[in-house]
C-alpha cells in the first residue's frame, strides 16, 4: 500500500522457515504463485523452503507444492509457467543448533550465485509462536541477519502472550536485527476495506468534519465467527479470544478507525497515529469486560457442541470463546465515545464490520410521529464476508400520513471490482517491495498488550452462551447510555 505506485521488485531469495506447515500451503504458496505469475515477483527471483523435514528435496517438495496449489484450485497448466519448476528449492533445517542455520546460509549463498542474485533476502517465520525466538537467535547467530542486499525479517502473530513476553521478543529481535528490518504481520491488515478506511475518512470532506465526539455517539467493532475452535484446541486453550482476535485484529480495526490525520501517506507518519491512538486508551474497567464461552446449540438447522465437548478441550475449562469490552479513547477528538469490541465464536452470523452510530438531531419535530427520537444515522464499514460500506438514514415512507423508515445507500467491491487481491497477496507485496505501512511497529505490539495485559491477570467469570447465538446476554449491559442495541444482530 505505497504511496508510490508500481514500486520495482528487487531480486532476491524468499526464504520460508516453516515450508511444510499449514499457512505455507494454505496461503503462503498460493500468494507466492499468483505474484509470481501476474509478474510482480519476476525472475530471477527465488523461494526457498525450510523445514526440519530430513526426507525432502527439491523435487519432493515441489511435488507436495503441486498438490497444495491444485487443492487451492490452481490449474495444473499455470504450472508450466515456471513458478514451481524453476524457482522452488528446498533445505533441511533439522535442528535448531547454529550449525544447522550456517548450512541454511551456505545453501543460500549458494543459490544467489547460481542465480545471480544481489544478496536481497527475506526471511518469513511460519512458525509456532514458541519458536520465535530460537528462529531469530539461529539466523542472528549465524550472521544471517545482515547480507550484501537488503534482509528484512517476518514474524506472524500471536506477537506474545502479554506485554512481558512481547516486550521479551522484541528484545531477542532488537538483538541481531534492526527494527527498520522487521515486519510483524496482521493479514486482517492486508484486507482492501481495512486499507480502505485511510482513504474513506482522509479523502473525503464528507466525513471528516463529523469523525469526532460532537457527531459520532458510539464506535462498534464486531469480528463474528460460526465456526467453533476447529483443529486449533491445542492452542486456543493456552490463548482464548482476547489474546487471539482481541489483542491484534480487533485492536487494529479500532487504530485506523481513530487515529488522527498522518503528516503524509509515508509508513512512519500512519504507524505513528496509530501508536498515538494505543498511547490515549484509559483503563479498561472489569465492569466493562463480558466474557462468555460457547454451549451446545444450533448452526443452520444442525446441533453443534459446546466448547467443552469439543476435542482436546479440558471438559472445565474456563477459556473464553467470547469477548465484549467496552473503552474510551483520552483525547480531544473522542473524549466520551465509548468504542465497543466484540468478537466470538460459533455465532449466528460470520460477519466483521465496523459501525459508527452518529448522535440522533438534539430536537425532533418527528416525535409525534415516531414515539421518541428518530432512528440514528450510521456508518457500516463491512470487512467481511461482502466488503463494502452502508450509510444509513431516515426517509418518509410514500402516503399521506408520516412515516419515518431506515433505509440506506451501499457499496459493494464485488459490484464495483472485477478481482479484490487476498489479503496475503497483498501483504507478501509489500514485504518484496519493502513498503512497511501495513506491519506492526515494536511499539504498537506493546501498546496493545500494555492495554489488555491487566485484563488477564484478572479473575472473571465466563458466561455461557447457546452456539448459533449473538454470545451472552450480560454483554448488553455494555450498552448503558446509549440511543440503540448492537448494530450487529438479529
Amino acid at each position: 500500500m505505497s504511496a508510490v505506485a508500481d514500486l520495482k521488485v528487487e531480486p532476491h531469495i524468499f526464504v520460508i522457515l516453516g515450508a511444510t506447515g499449514d499457512l505455507w500451503s494454505r496461503k503462503l504458496l498460493p500468494a507466492l504463485h499468483r505474484l509470481a505469475l501476474s509478474g510482480k515477483m519476476p525472475p530471477p527471483s527465488l523461494v526457498l523452503g525450510v523445514g526440519i523435514e530430513t526426507n525432502l528435496n527439491d523435487a519432493s517438495f515441489r511435488d507436495n507444492c503441486r498438490k497444495d496449489l491444485t487443492d487451492a484450485g490452481v490449474p495444473a497448466a499455470d504450472f508450466a509457467k515456471g513458478f514451481v519448476n524453476d524457482r522452488l528449492y528446498y533445505q533441511p533445517l533439522p535442528t535448531p543448533a547454529t550449525d544447522s542455520y550456517k548450512a541454511l546460509g551456505a545453501r543460500i549463498e549458494a543459490l544467489e550465485a547460481e542465480h545471480h542474485l544481489p544478496g536481497n533476502r527475506v526471511f518469513y517465520l511460519a512458525l509456532p509462536p514458541a519458536a520465535f525466538a530460537g528462529a531469530i537467535t539461529g539466523l542472528g547467530e549465524a550472521g544471517l541477519a545482515d547480507s550484501k542486499g537488503w534482509t528484512r525479517l517476518v514474524i506472524e502473530k500471536p506477537f506474545g502472550r502479554d506485554l512481558a513476553s512481547a516486550e521479551k521478543l522484541n528484545a531477542v529481535i532488537h538483538e541481531h536485527f534492526d527494527e527498520k528490518q522487521i515486519y510483524r504481520i496482521d493479514h486482517y491488515l492486508g484486507k482492501e476495506t481495512v486499507q480502505n478506511l485511510l482513504v474513506f475518512r482522509f479523502a473525503n470532506s464528507l466525513f471528516e468534519p463529523l469523525w469526532n465526539r460532537d457527531r459520532i455517539e458510539s464506535v462498534e467493532i464486531t469480528v463474528a465467527e460460526t465456526l467453533g475452535v476447529e483443529h486449533r484446541a491445542g492452542y486456543y486453550e493456552t490463548a482464548g479470544a482476547l489474546r487471539d482476535m482481541i489483542q491484534n485484529h480487533l485492536t487494529q480495526l479500532l487504530t485506523m478507525t481513530a487515529m488522527e490525520v498522518p503528516a503524509s501517506f509515508g509508513a512512519e507518519s500512519i504507524r505513528q497515529e496509530k501508536s498515538k491512538v494505543l498511547e490515549s486508551v484509559a483503563p479498561i474497567k472489569p465492569d466493562d469486560v463480558v466474557y462468555g464461552q460457547y454451549a451446545p446449540g444450533m448452526m443452520q438447522g444442525k446441533p453443534v457442541c459446546g466448547y467443552r465437548q469439543e476435542p482436546g478441550v479440558n471438559p472445565n475449562s474456563e477459556i473464553e470463546t467470547y469477548v465484549a469490552l467496552r473503552l474510551e479513547i483520552a483525547n480531544w477528538r473522542w473524549h466520551g465515545v465509548p468504542f465497543l469490541l466484540r468478537t466470538g465464536k460459533r455465532l449466528k452470523r460470520r460477519v466483521s464490520q465496523i459501525g459508527i452510530s452518529f448522535r440522533c438531531p438534539p430536537v425532533s419535530m418527528f416525535q409525534p410521529f415516531t414515539g421518541g427520537c428518530v432512528n440514528a444515522n450510521s456508518l457500516v464499514i463491512i470487512i467481511q464476508p461482502d466488503e463494502g460500506f452502508d450509510l444509513r438514514f431516515e426517509i418518509k415512507a410514500p402516503g399521506e400520513t408520516v412515516q419515518l423508515q431506515s433505509r440506506s445507500l451501499h457499496f459493494r467491491y464485488s459490484e464495483a471490482f472485477v478481482a479484490i487481491p487476498e489479503a496475503y497477496d497483498t501483504l507478501v507485496r509489500d514485504i518484496v517491495e519493502g513498503d512497511p505501512t501495513l506491519f506492526v511497529r515494536d511499539d504498537w505490539e506493546e501498546g496493545s498488550w500494555r492495554i489488555y495485559t491487566p485484563l488477564l491477570e484478572r479473575k472473571h467469570e465466563v458466561f455461557p452462551y447457546a452456539a448459533g447465538s449473538w454470545g451472552p446476554a450480560q454483554a448488553d449491559c455494555l450498552l448503558h447510555g446509549l440511543s440503540h442495541g448492537w448494530m450487529v444482530g438479529d
